[in-house]
Protein backbone atom coordinates (compact mmCIF):
# COMPACT_ATOMS: atom_id res chain seq x y z
CA UNK A 1 0.00 0.00 0.00
CA UNK A 2 0.85 3.59 -0.87
CA UNK A 3 3.36 4.51 2.36
CA UNK A 4 1.96 8.10 1.76
CA UNK A 5 -1.94 7.31 1.88
CA UNK A 6 -1.31 5.55 4.88
CA UNK A 7 0.09 8.90 6.88
CA UNK A 8 -2.48 10.52 5.33
CA UNK A 9 -4.91 8.59 6.74
CA UNK A 10 -3.63 8.39 10.30
CA UNK A 11 -3.45 12.22 10.24
CA UNK A 12 -7.11 12.53 9.05
CA UNK A 13 -8.42 9.78 11.68
CA UNK A 14 -6.25 11.54 14.65
CA UNK A 15 -8.20 15.26 13.19
CA UNK A 16 -11.42 13.96 14.24
CA UNK A 17 -10.56 12.23 17.27
CA UNK A 18 -9.52 15.80 18.49
CA UNK A 19 -12.50 17.56 16.68
CA UNK A 20 -14.98 15.15 18.17
CA UNK A 21 -13.27 14.92 22.22
CA UNK A 22 -13.12 18.55 22.42
CA UNK A 23 -17.00 18.42 23.30
CA UNK A 24 -16.20 16.19 26.10
CA UNK A 25 -17.44 17.85 29.78
CA UNK A 26 -19.21 20.77 28.36
CA UNK A 27 -22.86 21.26 28.22
CA UNK A 28 -22.97 23.28 24.62
CA UNK A 29 -25.29 26.43 24.08
CA UNK A 30 -24.45 28.96 21.49
CA UNK A 31 -22.41 31.00 23.16
CA UNK A 32 -20.35 28.13 24.22
CA UNK A 33 -20.50 26.48 20.40
CA UNK A 34 -19.34 29.60 19.18
CA UNK A 35 -16.95 31.70 21.28
CA UNK A 36 -16.25 28.43 23.77
CA UNK A 37 -17.73 30.63 26.43
CA UNK A 38 -15.11 33.10 26.69
CA UNK A 39 -12.93 30.86 28.38
CA UNK A 40 -9.57 30.67 26.16
CA UNK A 41 -6.34 31.84 27.28
CA UNK A 42 -3.59 32.86 25.27
CA UNK A 43 -2.63 29.67 23.88
CA UNK A 44 -5.56 29.06 22.47
CA UNK A 45 -6.85 32.46 20.94
CA UNK A 46 -3.02 32.23 19.79
CA UNK A 47 -4.08 28.76 17.83
CA UNK A 48 -6.95 30.56 16.50
CA UNK A 49 -5.97 33.52 15.48
CA UNK A 50 -3.44 31.88 13.87
CA UNK A 51 -5.24 30.02 11.66
CA UNK A 52 -4.92 32.78 9.66
CA UNK A 53 -1.61 32.55 8.92
CA UNK A 54 -1.02 29.30 8.18
CA UNK A 55 -4.07 28.31 5.88
CA UNK A 56 -3.86 26.70 2.74
CA UNK A 57 -3.46 30.16 1.27
CA UNK A 58 -0.10 30.20 2.97
CA UNK A 59 0.93 26.61 2.32
CA UNK A 60 0.27 26.84 -1.02
CA UNK A 61 -0.48 30.17 -2.05
CA UNK A 62 2.75 32.01 -0.83
CA UNK A 63 5.08 29.63 -2.17
CA UNK A 64 3.17 29.57 -5.50
CA UNK A 65 2.75 33.25 -5.87
CA UNK A 66 6.41 33.55 -5.03
CA UNK A 67 6.99 30.80 -7.49
CA UNK A 68 4.97 32.56 -10.43
CA UNK A 69 5.80 35.85 -9.47
CA UNK A 70 9.10 36.64 -7.40
CA UNK A 71 9.37 39.79 -5.50
CA UNK A 72 5.42 40.87 -5.46
CA UNK A 73 4.46 37.58 -2.90
CA UNK A 74 6.25 39.74 -0.15
CA UNK A 75 2.54 41.68 0.21
CA UNK A 76 1.66 38.43 2.47
CA UNK A 77 4.75 38.98 4.81
CA UNK A 78 3.96 43.07 5.13
CA UNK A 79 -0.12 43.27 5.64
CA UNK A 80 -0.21 40.50 8.70
CA UNK A 81 2.61 42.62 10.56
CA UNK A 82 0.85 45.95 9.98
CA UNK A 83 -2.46 44.41 10.98
CA UNK A 84 -0.79 42.73 14.36
CA UNK A 85 0.32 46.34 15.39
CA UNK A 86 -3.02 47.93 14.47
CA UNK A 87 -4.80 44.79 16.58
CA UNK A 88 -2.89 45.99 19.63
CA UNK A 89 -5.57 48.40 20.33
CA UNK A 90 -8.35 47.51 18.01
CA UNK A 91 -8.87 43.79 19.81
CA UNK A 92 -9.35 45.22 23.19
CA UNK A 93 -11.33 47.65 22.08
CA UNK A 94 -14.04 45.15 20.21
CA UNK A 95 -13.31 42.73 23.01
CA UNK A 96 -14.96 45.03 25.60
CA UNK A 97 -17.68 45.68 23.97
CA UNK A 98 -18.44 42.13 23.30
CA UNK A 99 -17.83 41.14 26.64
CA UNK A 100 -20.20 43.50 28.67
CA UNK A 101 -22.42 42.80 26.11
CA UNK A 102 -22.69 39.43 25.89
CA UNK A 103 -21.91 38.77 22.15
CA UNK A 104 -21.14 36.37 20.01
CA UNK A 105 -20.81 37.34 16.21
CA UNK A 106 -19.28 40.05 14.34
CA UNK A 107 -22.89 41.04 13.80
CA UNK A 108 -23.66 41.13 16.98
CA UNK A 109 -21.37 44.11 17.30
CA UNK A 110 -22.76 46.05 14.62
CA UNK A 111 -26.42 45.51 15.69
CA UNK A 112 -25.58 46.44 18.82
CA UNK A 113 -23.48 49.53 17.93
CA UNK A 114 -25.94 50.91 15.66
CA UNK A 115 -28.61 49.93 17.18
CA UNK A 116 -30.15 48.46 14.03
CA UNK A 117 -30.80 44.46 13.58
CA UNK A 118 -31.54 45.38 9.85
CA UNK A 119 -27.79 46.57 9.79
CA UNK A 120 -26.78 42.97 11.47
CA UNK A 121 -28.37 41.39 8.38
CA UNK A 122 -26.56 42.83 6.15
CA UNK A 123 -23.60 42.32 8.01
CA UNK A 124 -24.32 39.22 8.56
CA UNK A 125 -25.02 38.46 4.22
CA UNK A 126 -21.86 40.32 3.73
CA UNK A 127 -19.73 38.15 5.74
CA UNK A 128 -20.89 34.83 4.56
CA UNK A 129 -20.57 35.89 0.87
CA UNK A 130 -17.18 36.86 1.89
CA UNK A 131 -16.23 33.84 3.91
CA UNK A 132 -17.86 31.49 0.69
CA UNK A 133 -14.42 32.13 -1.69
CA UNK A 134 -12.38 31.74 1.83
CA UNK A 135 -13.93 28.45 2.47
CA UNK A 136 -13.96 27.17 -1.06
CA UNK A 137 -10.14 28.19 -1.02
CA UNK A 138 -9.54 25.95 2.30
CA UNK A 139 -11.61 22.79 -0.32
CA UNK A 140 -9.35 23.53 -2.95
CA UNK A 141 -6.28 23.83 -1.34
CA UNK A 142 -6.97 20.61 0.86
CA UNK A 143 -7.89 18.97 -2.56
CA UNK A 144 -4.67 19.84 -4.25
CA UNK A 145 -2.50 18.54 -1.22
CA UNK A 146 -3.97 14.99 -0.68
CA UNK A 147 -4.41 14.51 -4.34
CA UNK A 148 -0.72 15.27 -4.75
CA UNK A 149 0.73 13.83 -1.56
CA UNK A 150 -1.37 10.73 -1.82
CA UNK A 151 0.85 10.20 -5.49
CA UNK A 152 -2.96 10.39 -7.38
CA UNK A 153 -4.48 7.31 -5.51
CA UNK A 154 -6.55 9.55 -3.86
CA UNK A 155 -8.46 12.18 -6.43
CA UNK A 156 -9.08 16.13 -6.42
CA UNK A 157 -12.74 15.21 -5.85
CA UNK A 158 -12.58 12.16 -3.24
CA UNK A 159 -9.90 14.66 -1.44
CA UNK A 160 -13.08 17.08 -1.05
CA UNK A 161 -15.69 15.26 -0.13
CA UNK A 162 -14.07 13.25 2.49
CA UNK A 163 -12.47 16.14 4.15
CA UNK A 164 -15.83 18.55 4.21
CA UNK A 165 -17.37 15.14 5.66
CA UNK A 166 -15.07 15.18 8.42
CA UNK A 167 -14.83 19.17 9.06
CA UNK A 168 -18.75 19.39 8.99
CA UNK A 169 -19.17 16.12 11.85
CA UNK A 170 -16.22 17.75 14.24
CA UNK A 171 -17.62 21.51 13.45
CA UNK A 172 -21.36 20.57 14.35
CA UNK A 173 -20.69 18.73 17.31
CA UNK A 174 -17.68 20.48 18.83
CA UNK A 175 -17.95 24.38 17.25
CA UNK A 176 -14.84 26.44 17.94
CA UNK A 177 -13.57 23.98 20.12
CA UNK A 178 -12.93 21.42 17.94
CA UNK A 179 -11.05 24.18 15.52
CA UNK A 180 -9.08 25.09 18.78
CA UNK A 181 -8.14 21.81 19.91
CA UNK A 182 -7.23 20.53 15.83
CA UNK A 183 -5.17 23.80 15.79
CA UNK A 184 -3.17 22.62 18.35
CA UNK A 185 -1.85 19.52 15.95
CA UNK A 186 -1.80 21.69 13.51
CA UNK A 187 0.69 24.49 14.69
CA UNK A 188 3.08 22.03 15.83
CA UNK A 189 3.69 20.31 12.51
CA UNK A 190 3.08 23.57 10.19
CA UNK A 191 6.23 25.00 12.10
CA UNK A 192 7.97 21.59 12.21
CA UNK A 193 7.36 21.52 8.51
CA UNK A 194 8.02 24.74 6.66
CA UNK A 195 11.05 26.23 8.75
CA UNK A 196 12.54 21.80 7.84
CA UNK A 197 11.41 22.59 3.86
CA UNK A 198 12.97 26.35 3.71
CA UNK A 199 16.10 25.71 5.10
CA UNK A 200 16.76 21.82 3.80
CA UNK A 201 15.41 22.93 -0.12
CA UNK A 202 17.91 25.64 -0.98
CA UNK A 203 20.38 23.88 0.80
CA UNK A 204 19.90 20.99 -0.93
CA UNK A 205 19.62 22.14 -4.42
CA UNK A 206 21.26 25.60 -4.33
CA UNK A 207 24.09 24.93 -1.51
CA UNK A 208 22.25 27.77 0.88
CA UNK A 209 19.63 30.51 0.70
CA UNK A 210 22.05 33.21 -0.77
CA UNK A 211 23.10 30.83 -3.91
CA UNK A 212 19.49 29.87 -4.76
CA UNK A 213 18.60 33.52 -4.78
CA UNK A 214 21.24 34.33 -6.93
CA UNK A 215 20.59 31.60 -9.23
CA UNK A 216 16.91 33.04 -9.52
CA UNK A 217 18.25 36.57 -10.23
CA UNK A 218 20.64 35.37 -13.13
CA UNK A 219 17.60 33.12 -14.56
CA UNK A 220 15.33 36.05 -14.64
CA UNK A 221 17.10 39.36 -13.38
CA UNK A 222 14.51 41.74 -11.97
CA UNK A 223 11.68 38.57 -10.91
CA UNK A 224 12.60 38.98 -7.18
CA UNK A 225 12.06 42.82 -7.36
CA UNK A 226 8.20 44.41 -8.45
CA UNK A 227 9.07 43.63 -12.06
CA UNK A 228 5.61 43.85 -14.15
CA UNK A 229 3.12 46.73 -14.44
CA UNK A 230 0.31 44.53 -12.91
CA UNK A 231 1.93 43.77 -9.84
CA UNK A 232 4.37 46.90 -9.35
CA UNK A 233 4.13 49.45 -6.42
CA UNK A 234 0.78 50.65 -6.93
CA UNK A 235 -0.41 47.15 -6.35
CA UNK A 236 1.98 46.25 -3.78
CA UNK A 237 1.16 49.35 -1.50
CA UNK A 238 -2.90 49.14 -2.33
CA UNK A 239 -2.47 45.39 -1.64
CA UNK A 240 -0.92 45.56 1.57
CA UNK A 241 -3.43 48.23 2.73
CA UNK A 242 -6.64 46.53 1.74
CA UNK A 243 -5.41 43.60 3.46
CA UNK A 244 -4.37 45.00 6.55
CA UNK A 245 -7.45 47.09 6.92
CA UNK A 246 -9.31 43.84 6.05
CA UNK A 247 -7.58 41.47 7.99
CA UNK A 248 -9.90 41.61 11.48
CA UNK A 249 -12.97 42.12 9.48
CA UNK A 250 -13.00 38.46 9.13
CA UNK A 251 -16.25 37.67 11.17
CA UNK A 252 -14.46 34.23 12.07
CA UNK A 253 -11.86 36.84 13.52
CA UNK A 254 -15.02 38.03 15.97
CA UNK A 255 -15.29 34.90 16.90
CA UNK A 256 -12.02 34.23 17.84
CA UNK A 257 -11.58 37.70 19.90
CA UNK A 258 -14.50 36.87 21.59
CA UNK A 259 -13.25 33.76 22.99
CA UNK A 260 -10.63 35.31 24.77
CA UNK A 261 -10.99 35.59 28.86
CA UNK A 262 -8.60 38.98 29.26
CA UNK A 263 -8.22 41.83 26.87
CA UNK A 264 -4.61 40.74 27.93
CA UNK A 265 -4.55 37.76 26.29
CA UNK A 266 -5.22 40.15 22.99
CA UNK A 267 -2.16 42.12 23.45
CA UNK A 268 0.08 39.44 24.25
CA UNK A 269 -0.90 37.67 21.11
CA UNK A 270 -0.37 41.10 19.32
CA UNK A 271 3.16 41.37 20.63
CA UNK A 272 4.10 37.99 19.53
CA UNK A 273 2.23 37.28 15.96
CA UNK A 274 4.74 39.39 14.22
CA UNK A 275 7.51 37.07 15.20
CA UNK A 276 5.28 34.01 14.59
CA UNK A 277 4.75 36.04 10.78
CA UNK A 278 8.58 35.47 9.88
CA UNK A 279 8.11 31.52 9.37
CA UNK A 280 6.44 32.46 6.20
CA UNK A 281 9.54 33.51 4.51
CA UNK A 282 10.60 29.61 4.62
CA UNK A 283 7.32 29.02 2.55
CA UNK A 284 8.42 31.46 0.72
CA UNK A 285 12.05 29.76 0.01
CA UNK A 286 10.19 26.73 -1.01
CA UNK A 287 8.85 28.88 -3.95
CA UNK A 288 12.01 30.10 -5.39
CA UNK A 289 13.99 26.88 -4.80
CA UNK A 290 10.84 25.55 -7.34
CA UNK A 291 11.55 27.80 -9.96
CA UNK A 292 14.57 26.76 -11.39
CA UNK A 293 13.85 22.85 -10.20
CA UNK A 294 9.79 22.38 -11.27
CA UNK A 295 9.61 24.56 -13.67
CA UNK A 296 6.87 24.86 -16.36
CA UNK A 297 3.76 25.49 -13.62
CA UNK A 298 1.47 27.59 -15.37
CA UNK A 299 -1.62 29.62 -13.57
CA UNK A 300 -3.37 27.54 -11.34
CA UNK A 301 -0.73 24.64 -11.50
CA UNK A 302 1.98 27.41 -10.10
CA UNK A 303 -0.25 26.35 -6.43
CA UNK A 304 1.44 22.77 -6.61
CA UNK A 305 5.66 24.58 -6.87
CA UNK A 306 5.78 23.22 -2.65
CA UNK A 307 4.53 19.66 -3.32
CA UNK A 308 6.01 18.98 -6.62
CA UNK A 309 9.31 19.75 -5.47
CA UNK A 310 8.64 17.98 -1.87
CA UNK A 311 7.58 15.03 -3.95
CA UNK A 312 10.71 14.53 -6.40
CA UNK A 313 13.06 15.16 -3.21
CA UNK A 314 11.77 12.95 -0.30
CA UNK A 315 10.27 9.70 0.55
CA UNK A 316 6.87 9.03 0.54
CA UNK A 317 6.00 8.56 4.55
CA UNK A 318 7.73 12.36 4.44
CA UNK A 319 5.18 13.82 2.01
CA UNK A 320 2.43 11.61 3.18
CA UNK A 321 3.53 13.87 6.95
CA UNK A 322 3.53 17.45 4.47
CA UNK A 323 -0.16 15.98 3.49
CA UNK A 324 -1.22 15.72 6.75
CA UNK A 325 0.32 19.38 7.02
CA UNK A 326 -1.21 20.68 4.83
CA UNK A 327 -4.68 18.85 5.21
CA UNK A 328 -4.90 20.13 8.95
CA UNK A 329 -4.16 23.90 7.38
CA UNK A 330 -7.21 23.45 5.28
CA UNK A 331 -9.82 22.06 7.80
CA UNK A 332 -8.55 24.19 10.81
CA UNK A 333 -9.87 27.74 9.52
CA UNK A 334 -12.43 25.75 7.20
CA UNK A 335 -13.99 25.07 10.60
CA UNK A 336 -14.16 28.51 11.91
CA UNK A 337 -15.54 29.61 9.13
CA UNK A 338 -18.47 27.01 9.10
CA UNK A 339 -19.13 28.06 12.86
CA UNK A 340 -19.21 31.41 12.25
CA UNK A 341 -21.07 31.67 9.53
CA UNK A 342 -23.74 28.90 10.74
CA UNK A 343 -23.78 30.98 13.85
CA UNK A 344 -24.43 34.62 12.17
CA UNK A 345 -27.19 33.30 9.98
CA UNK A 346 -28.69 31.17 12.66
CA UNK A 347 -28.80 34.18 15.62
CA UNK A 348 -28.18 37.65 13.26
CA UNK A 349 -30.78 36.12 9.83
CA UNK A 350 -33.40 33.76 10.88
CA UNK A 351 -33.76 34.78 14.68
CA UNK A 352 -34.11 38.54 13.92
CA UNK A 353 -36.46 37.66 10.88
CA UNK A 354 -38.14 35.39 13.56
CA UNK A 355 -38.35 36.96 17.21
CA UNK A 356 -39.79 34.87 20.00
CA UNK A 357 -37.25 32.33 18.60
CA UNK A 358 -35.29 30.34 21.98
CA UNK A 359 -31.52 30.45 22.26
CA UNK A 360 -31.94 26.40 21.83
CA UNK A 361 -33.46 26.54 18.92
CA UNK A 362 -30.70 28.85 17.67
CA UNK A 363 -27.86 26.71 18.61
CA UNK A 364 -29.62 23.88 16.71
CA UNK A 365 -30.34 25.46 13.88
CA UNK A 366 -26.78 27.08 13.24
CA UNK A 367 -25.78 23.07 14.10
CA UNK A 368 -28.01 22.10 11.39
CA UNK A 369 -26.86 24.40 8.78
CA UNK A 370 -23.41 23.60 8.71
CA UNK A 371 -23.99 20.54 6.49
CA UNK A 372 -26.21 23.00 4.08
CA UNK A 373 -23.15 25.69 4.13
CA UNK A 374 -20.53 22.97 3.37
CA UNK A 375 -22.45 21.15 0.64
CA UNK A 376 -23.04 24.72 -0.99
CA UNK A 377 -19.28 25.72 -0.90
CA UNK A 378 -18.96 21.78 -2.00
CA UNK A 379 -20.97 22.80 -5.55
CA UNK A 380 -19.15 26.57 -5.83
CA UNK A 381 -15.44 24.15 -5.05
CA UNK A 382 -16.03 22.50 -8.41
CA UNK A 383 -17.18 24.45 -10.53
CA UNK A 384 -14.10 27.19 -9.40
CA UNK A 385 -10.67 27.80 -11.18
CA UNK A 386 -9.30 30.94 -9.94
CA UNK A 387 -6.14 30.70 -7.95
CA UNK A 388 -6.03 30.22 -4.35
CA UNK A 389 -3.87 33.93 -3.75
CA UNK A 390 -6.84 35.17 -6.12
CA UNK A 391 -9.29 33.59 -4.04
CA UNK A 392 -8.44 35.24 -0.89
CA UNK A 393 -8.37 38.62 -2.28
CA UNK A 394 -11.76 38.40 -3.53
CA UNK A 395 -12.83 37.74 0.07
CA UNK A 396 -10.87 40.40 1.13
CA UNK A 397 -12.25 42.82 -1.12
CA UNK A 398 -15.71 42.19 0.67
CA UNK A 399 -15.25 41.96 4.03
CA UNK A 400 -13.09 44.81 4.32
CA UNK A 401 -15.52 47.32 3.36
CA UNK A 402 -16.91 46.62 6.83
CA UNK A 403 -14.20 48.67 7.92
CA UNK A 404 -15.04 51.99 8.26
CA UNK A 405 -18.41 51.64 9.79
CA UNK A 406 -16.55 49.45 12.71
CA UNK A 407 -13.77 52.03 13.32
CA UNK A 408 -16.30 55.10 13.77
CA UNK A 409 -18.35 52.87 15.75
CA UNK A 410 -14.65 52.53 17.83
CA UNK A 411 -14.66 56.67 18.70
CA UNK A 412 -15.95 58.22 21.53
CA UNK A 413 -18.91 60.19 19.02
CA UNK A 414 -19.80 58.53 16.29
CA UNK A 415 -20.48 60.29 13.10
CA UNK A 416 -22.15 57.67 10.90
CA UNK A 417 -25.18 56.73 11.30
CA UNK A 418 -26.97 53.80 10.62
CA UNK A 419 -28.07 54.35 6.91
CA UNK A 420 -24.65 55.69 6.26
CA UNK A 421 -23.22 52.91 7.25
CA UNK A 422 -25.49 50.66 5.75
CA UNK A 423 -24.86 52.74 2.48
CA UNK A 424 -21.34 52.46 2.15
CA UNK A 425 -21.16 49.03 2.78
CA UNK A 426 -23.77 48.48 -0.43
CA UNK A 427 -21.73 50.79 -2.81
CA UNK A 428 -18.65 48.90 -1.49
CA UNK A 429 -19.82 45.51 -2.15
CA UNK A 430 -21.61 46.46 -5.34
CA UNK A 431 -18.15 48.14 -6.68
CA UNK A 432 -16.43 44.54 -6.22
CA UNK A 433 -19.41 42.54 -7.13
CA UNK A 434 -19.68 44.47 -10.58
CA UNK A 435 -15.91 44.34 -10.83
CA UNK A 436 -15.72 40.37 -10.32
CA UNK A 437 -18.54 39.87 -12.63
CA UNK A 438 -17.62 42.02 -15.49
CA UNK A 439 -13.99 41.08 -15.35
CA UNK A 440 -13.22 44.52 -15.15
CA UNK A 441 -9.44 46.60 -13.68
CA UNK A 442 -9.20 49.80 -12.17
CA UNK A 443 -7.48 50.51 -15.96
CA UNK A 444 -10.46 49.35 -17.74
CA UNK A 445 -12.69 51.02 -15.44
CA UNK A 446 -11.57 54.33 -15.46
CA UNK A 447 -9.03 54.61 -18.85
CA UNK A 448 -7.97 58.15 -17.87
CA UNK A 449 -6.03 57.18 -15.05
CA UNK A 450 -2.31 57.13 -14.81
CA UNK A 451 -0.04 53.67 -15.17
CA UNK A 452 0.21 53.89 -11.16
CA UNK A 453 -3.60 54.54 -10.45
CA UNK A 454 -4.65 51.73 -12.96
CA UNK A 455 -2.89 49.07 -11.46
CA UNK A 456 -4.57 50.26 -8.02
CA UNK A 457 -5.82 47.01 -5.96
CA UNK A 458 -9.68 47.13 -6.99
CA UNK A 459 -10.79 46.77 -3.32
CA UNK A 460 -9.21 49.96 -2.50
CA UNK A 461 -11.37 51.95 -5.48
CA UNK A 462 -14.26 50.07 -3.48
CA UNK A 463 -13.05 50.87 0.07
CA UNK A 464 -12.91 54.63 -1.26
CA UNK A 465 -16.32 54.35 -3.09
CA UNK A 466 -17.94 53.40 0.33
CA UNK A 467 -16.11 55.94 2.85
CA UNK A 468 -18.00 58.50 0.53
CA UNK A 469 -21.34 56.72 0.44
CA UNK A 470 -20.64 56.40 4.05
CA UNK A 471 -20.00 60.39 4.69
CA UNK A 472 -22.61 61.61 2.10
CA UNK A 473 -25.55 59.41 3.83
CA UNK A 474 -24.30 60.09 7.06
CA UNK A 475 -24.48 63.68 6.44
CA UNK A 476 -28.31 63.96 5.23
CA UNK A 477 -29.61 61.42 7.85
CA UNK A 478 -27.89 62.85 10.94
CA UNK A 479 -31.16 63.81 12.59
CA UNK A 480 -32.99 60.78 11.38
CA UNK A 481 -34.14 58.37 13.98
CA UNK A 482 -31.83 55.10 14.43
CA UNK A 483 -33.46 51.65 13.88
CA UNK A 484 -35.45 49.94 16.61
CA UNK A 485 -33.10 47.65 18.59
CA UNK A 486 -33.34 43.93 18.00
CA UNK A 487 -37.22 42.36 19.33
CA UNK A 488 -35.96 38.97 20.00
CA UNK A 489 -35.63 39.67 24.20
CA UNK A 490 -35.03 35.75 24.38
CA UNK A 491 -31.61 36.45 22.87
CA UNK A 492 -31.39 39.87 23.79
CA UNK A 493 -27.41 40.22 24.77
CA UNK A 494 -27.24 42.05 28.53
CA UNK A 495 -26.85 45.80 27.92
CA UNK A 496 -24.75 48.22 29.74
CA UNK A 497 -22.69 51.06 29.76
CA UNK A 498 -22.71 53.60 26.67
CA UNK A 499 -21.82 53.30 23.05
Amino acid sequence: MNVALVVLGAGLVVALALGLRARRGREMNLEEWSVGGRSFGVVFVFLLLAGEIYTTFTFLGGSGFSYANGGPALYILAYGCLAYVMSYWLLPAIWRYAQREKLVSQADFFTRKYNSRNLGILVSLIGVVAMVPYLILQLKGMAIIVAETSYGAVSQTTAIIIGTVVLTAYVMVSGIHGAAWTAVLKDILILAVAIFLGIYLPWHYYGGITPMFRSVQEMDPGFLTLHTPKLGVSWFISTVLLTSLGFYMWPHFFGATFSAKHERVLRRNAVIFPLYQLVLLFIFFVGFAAVLKVPGLKGTDSDLALLRLSRDTFAPWFVGLIGVTGMLTALVPGSMLLTTSATMLAKNVYAELRPGTSPKTVLRLAQLLVPVLAAITLLLTFGGGSTIVALLLLGYAFVTQLFPALIASLLPRNPVTTWGAAAGMVVGVAVVSYVIIAKRSVGSLLPFLPQWAATLNVGIIALVANVVALAVVSTFTKGARRSAAPSNPSLEPVRGGTR
